[in-house]
């Protein structure tokens, strides 16, 4: 019999995760699996379950939470030698990476994408020693996201974090910023730096709409030292899809990268904090098999 293990985030979705698990198991067991739910506690518990599923050879694994929940998850399959097939049902503020593959974000019509037949090989970026499944931000307002409370992300949803990245751009802070890409380098100064792996961030589904899920490539934007009115007109941009078109922004897609500053600058991963620069970025093409409609 083939195995599944879902892995279960309780305090998600407003603590109504565990609603949803009987049903799962009732689509999984129709579909020939094997059960065992697994209950996370604390942090990290989600990246270590889903190991030893890996380690344990589960044929699929089921991540039921927000964004933070699936990110341990996969951080937890990626570079194993076994990697099940991974199935999401999203019950974060954002789900940038369920967004990206159209799964739907009502937990449950997502529910019922479990019991589809279809799945779709994605890429996943390395950064340092951890993994991400959307995007890595240098600047400023990355910085400012890390300001964003869980309540203000329950009222307010996608739209927290532009509020409080708007909070920054009085300041008007650039930061000196070296990016090696290839046998490339672009040195200078950047308000904020970008680099996608999907179409989909912090909600917003058109920042970068000609990125794939598995075109094996980084979608990378320097917006660089700008004013408010010019800031105002990226940021419009933004919604309308062609922030690439930008006189003052810089575009290019890369496999890898290299990121300098010459001052102290954090990242933000995946909406959380990262390293502090220099870091390294890669990515791994098709690296995961998820379960899509």
């Amino acid at each position: 019999m083939k195995r599944a293990m879902l892995i279960v985030n309780p305090s998600s979705g407003k603590e109504e995760a565990v609603d949803y698990v009987e049903e799962i198991e009732a689509i999984l067991k129709d579909k020939g699996y094997e059960v065992k739910v697994s209950q996370t506690e604390k942090e990290l518990d989600a990246m270590k379950y889903c190991q030893n599923a890996c380690r344990d050879e589960f044929d699929l694994v089921v991540s039921l939470g927000g964004d933070g929940t699936l990110n341990e998850t996969i951080n937890g399959m990626v570079d194993q030698t076994h990697r099940p097939l991974l199935g999401i049902v999203p019950l974060g503020t954002v789900n940038d990476f369920a967004r990206a593959l159209n799964i739907p974000l009502e937990p449950k019509k997502a529910v019922d994408v479990l019991r589809s037949d279809r799945s779709k090989k994605v890429d996943i970026g390395r950064f340092n020693d951890r993994y991400f499944v959307n995007i890595v931000a240098v600047g400023a307002l990355a910085e400012a996201t890390y300001e964003v409370s869980p309540e203000q992300k329950t009222k307010f949803g996608p739209l927290a974090y532009a509020m409080e990245g708007l909070k920054t751009l009085a300041g008007d802070t650039g930061y000196p910023l070296k990016i090696e890409y290839g046998d490339k380098t672009w040195e200078g100064e950047s308000f904020l730096f970008l680099a996608a792996l999907t179409n989909s961030t912090a909600g917003l589904e058109n920042l970068s709409p000609q990125a794939e899920v598995n075109d094996g490539l980084l979608h990378c934007y320097v917006i660089k030292n700008v004013n408010l009115v010019r800031l105002a007109t990226i940021v419009s941009s933004i919604l309308r899809g062609n922030l690439k078109d930008q006189s003052d922004v810089e575009y290019f897609t890369a496999q890898n990268l290299e990121i300098t500053s010459s001052e102290n600058l954090v990242t933000n991963v995946d909406g959380e904090e990262g390293d502090s620069l220099p870091v390294s970025i890669h990515v791994k093409p098709s690296h995961i098999d998820v379960i899509v409609e």
